[in-house]
């Protein structure tokens, strides 16, 4: 059975840093794709991705929104995803999860970001950086 436990979260005030984390077990980690995505507080948001890392080539892929502050990286010995966030924003507040996909080996920043390519989802962190 596929798990994915985030961990990680927590408050901030603006302009620092948090790192997450997505632990994995029960499939086979370095063939596939592990993405964080980001759901906004309030009712019916949609979840939004943030950052994906290829597991076996280590490619990487982000949001637009995020790139230069986020750094998504992986260590396979421990079939870990850890995604290091800095230069928080408030706008950043709100759950924020993993999930993984098999790697259909397709290069592309959408593919790898679209929410619904992914069938297995941790429970997810929850982020709330204060102004």
């Amino acid at each position: 059975d596929v798990q994915l436990q985030a961990c990680g979260g927590g408050v901030v005030q603006a302009g620092g840093s948090l790192r997450l984390a997505c632990a994995a077990s029960g499939f086979a980690f370095r063939d596939h794709a592990v993405a964080w995505f980001y759901r906004a507080p309030g009712l019916g948001q949609e979840r939004v991705g943030v950052a994906c890392i290829r597991t076996a080539g280590r490619q990487t892929f982000y949001n637009n929104e995020v790139k230069g502050r986020f750094i998504i990286s992986v260590d396979n010995d421990k079939k870990t995803v850890y995604l290091q966030m800095s230069s928080l924003k408030p706008d950043d507040t709100g759950i924020h999860y993993c999930a993984s996909t098999p790697d259909p080996d397709y290069v592309g920043t959408y593919y790898y970001l679209r929410a619904n390519e992914y069938d297995d989802w941790g429970q997810g962190a929850k982020v709330t950086v204060s102004s």
